[in-house]
């Protein structure tokens, strides 16, 4: 019995010395190396350290990711040397006390390439609870290296993004080159324009998206943003003198798990892990108009997403050439219509009155600012006694800011950003004050006109107004009835299982938004994804498109027809309940300012599937359906890109002999 417990001990104790090796330490050092599938776990267990290969790939390469239910990648080491599987690497420390990964044929992949270490036995590597991946120096316990230093596509609290103000060397994410290959990519983002600092993405050398500069609490040119949004933001250095900023973040709860990614687009997107659905949900983009994309509108354009075309010359302004402006390739930007006083008196000509401003409000301000120590009043003189000084802006945190050279990378907020002061010539506020004249008679003539035909109108709505009541309400009648006939055929959900499923409808699910209403993405309580279409209040449409859209579809079983799953009309709620399409709809593939890539055997079966699904709804299925509002943005794709037709809310049954048919108002877009 002793020999046995003797042995049973030793046992233990081997046992032990391998687990030490495998996944539950977070230390790594010259006696131990890391083999797939050993991990190294950090100390509160959020984060992993192995190696790992991306979905639809042959290779295999060292990272770090959050060990959540669905795991996200942070941070790749070898990202441009991948190995030919998980398991031909190995990461370990090398005889000169570097942090290495070693394929099979013992040849250094990537290595954290410090030199001058004293000897390899006195470094270790740790995964910290940050999930930065350190190398120290065991007696000393100084750190020699560290992965927050060497980003890869992914922000995370604590990591400091800096730039040198001296030599311009930078700590800078770089995209993954796709969602399968994270080799760097074409898209960079760090800290630029010191003078008054802004984050950027650039797209090799040259811009593609830009913040607008920090003001301390804010970056101007992202609206929405406040200081709850930004999660703790700091930009630091500039205080203390020091040579480089840096930008950092930590979460205001410190449960909470949020992440800035640049994807393969040069999009940054806030994500954070929601617990509840144990998914990764999207709650800011950096883009979400071609207007983001940095000097759309070229020098001295204006660029607004709510306006047709979005982009206009600024007052004062007009396009430099007028034929390209006219074909929307607003590049080559806009010229001034009449010269300043200084050149004016630089030329030659008499001198006349001074220049003056024109105000621009919500407005991201532009590009290559300079700050000046003055006062708001003062800012405004001093810019009008310098002739190079084309355009102002001021803010209380960051003083005077002046424009000496092309205005360019503006954009035209519905709320937020800053009031500009563009420079413009006496000749155009003489204009602009003429224009105020004529608008004010004008508008007092207009006036008196239409007040005399609302009287009359008033009057004559008076007397109909009952007869058209009666109709609607009788019209209603017959449309209720008929729905609580159809509605049996249909499932039905409770609201608060749908209002679960979507996160009470928080703006992180919304999927889009069309005539109908909004569209959420939902997950119910047996894992199953949905999306909830939500009749608006607000929307043009109603009950009976509501109800001919449950008819219509719930009689249509096709491969090429979106499926509907069923509907819910609790309380004054009209909702319709669909399967999900992973990869949206084809607009945002068609229309993708980045470029998204559908090769022409893609096309050719998105083309195929859309034809197949008309070819049913005219000819096989038992109702003859013309659908009326078919478009880019109501064909559905599945997670193969097989295309669904969607949305029948203003379809239209044929009988069997009908070729033709009459309609009583304009529908589609």
């Amino acid at each position: 019995m002793r020999f046995d417990h003797y042995r049973n001990w030793k046992i233990l104790i081997m046992l032990s010395c391998f687990m030490h090796v495998g996944t539950s330490l977070d230390t790594i050092s010259s006696s131990k190396f890391l083999k797939d599938p050993e991990t190294l776990r950090s100390n509160d267990g959020l984060f992993k350290l192995g190696f790992f290969t991306p979905t639809n790939s042959t290779f295999s390469y060292l990272g770090i990711w959050y060990d959540m239910a669905k795991p996200q990648v942070v941070w790749v080491a070898n990202r441009d040397y991948p190995l030919k599987n998980s398991s031909s690497g190995r990461l370990e420390i090398f005889k000169d006390g570097n942090l290495v990964v070693i394929n099979e044929q013992n040849q250094i992949l990537w290595s954290t390439n410090v030199s001058n270490i004293a000897v390899s036995n006195s470094t270790t590597a740790q995964l910290q609870n940050s999930g930065n991946l350190v190398l120290q120096e065991n007696t000393s316990g100084s750190m020699l290296w560290q992965s927050f230093q060497q980003p890869c596509n992914t922000l995370m609290q604590q990591m400091k993004l800096t730039m040198n103000k001296t030599n311009g060397e930078k700590t800078e994410l770089s995209s993954w080159r796709s969602s399968q290959d994270p080799s760097i990519g074409d898209f960079f983002a760090g800290l630029n324009r010191l003078n008054a600092p802004e984050m950027f993405v650039w797209r090799g050398e040259q811009p593609y998206w830009r913040s607008g500069p920090w003001n301390g609490q804010v970056f101007l040119g992202t609206p929405g943003m406040n200081t709850v949004y930004l999660h703790g933001f700091v930009l630091g250095g500039q205080e203390a003198g020091e040579d480089s900023y840096y930008i950092t973040y930590t979460y205001p709860n410190k449960s909470d798990v949020l992440i800035y990614v640049l994807n393969p687009k040069g999009i940054v997107h806030e994500v954070y892990w929601n617990y509840e659905t144990s998914s990764w949900l999207e709650s800011w983009s950096s883009q979400n108009s071609t207007c983001d994309i940095y000097g759309m509108c070229g020098a001295f354009g204006s660029c607004d997403p709510s306006s047709s075309p979005i982009c206009s010359c600024l007052r004062g302004f007009e396009p430099m050439k007028e034929e390209e402006w006219n074909k929307q390739n607003w590049t080559s930007g806009c010229v001034r219509k009449e010269p300043l006083q200084c050149e004016r008196v630089t030329n030659g000509s008499e001198a006349g009155k001074s220049d003056g401003f024109l105000k621009m409000q919500d407005t991201k301000l532009p590009d290559f600012t300079e700050r000046k120590p003055f006062i708001d009043d003062d800012c405004r003189t001093k810019c009008l006694e310098n002739c190079s000084c084309i355009a102002y802006a001021y803010d209380s945190y960051i003083q005077c800011m002046w424009w000496t050279s092309n205005l360019i990378d503006m954009q035209k907020f519905s709320s937020g950003g800053s009031d500009l002061y563009i420079r413009v010539s006496y000749l155009e506020l003489d204009e602009k004050k003429k224009n105020t004249t004529v608008i004010v008679t004008t508008t007092v003539i207009v006036g008196t006109i239409l007040i005399v035909a609302c009287a009359y109108i008033l009057w004559k709505r008076t007397t109909t107004i009952q007869k058209k009541t009666n109709q609607e309400i009788q019209k209603r009648d017959q449309i209720n009835s008929l729905s609580k006939a159809k509605l049996e055929e249909v499932s039905q959900y409770k609201f608060d299982k749908l209002a679960i499923a979507t996160n009470n409808f928080h703006l992180a699910n919304k999927l889009g938004e069309g005539g109908f209403g909004p569209v959420y993405k939902g997950t119910l309580e047996d894992g199953q994804e949905i999306a909830v279409k939500r009749l608006s209040r607000a929307s043009g449409q109603g009950l009976e498109e509501f109800m001919n859209e449950v008819i219509v579809i719930s009689k249509l079983q096709h491969l090429n027809l979106v499926r509907l799953l069923g509907c819910c009309t609790d309380a004054d709620e009209k909702i319709l309940i669909y399967e999900y399409m992973p990869n949206r709809s084809l607009d945002a593939y068609m229309f993708d300012p980045v470029g998204q890539v559908l090769d022409w055997e893609k096309r050719f079966k998105i083309l195929e599937g859309i034809a197949r699904g008309l070819l049913y709804l005219h000819r096989d299925s038992r109702l003859r359906i013309i659908h009326r509002d078919l478009k880019l943005s109501n064909i559905l794709l599945d997670e193969e890109l097989n295309p669904k037709i969607s949305d029948f809310g203003t379809a239209r049954i044929f009988g069997r002999s009908e070729d033709a048919a009459n309609t009583n108002r304009v529908v589609g877009t």
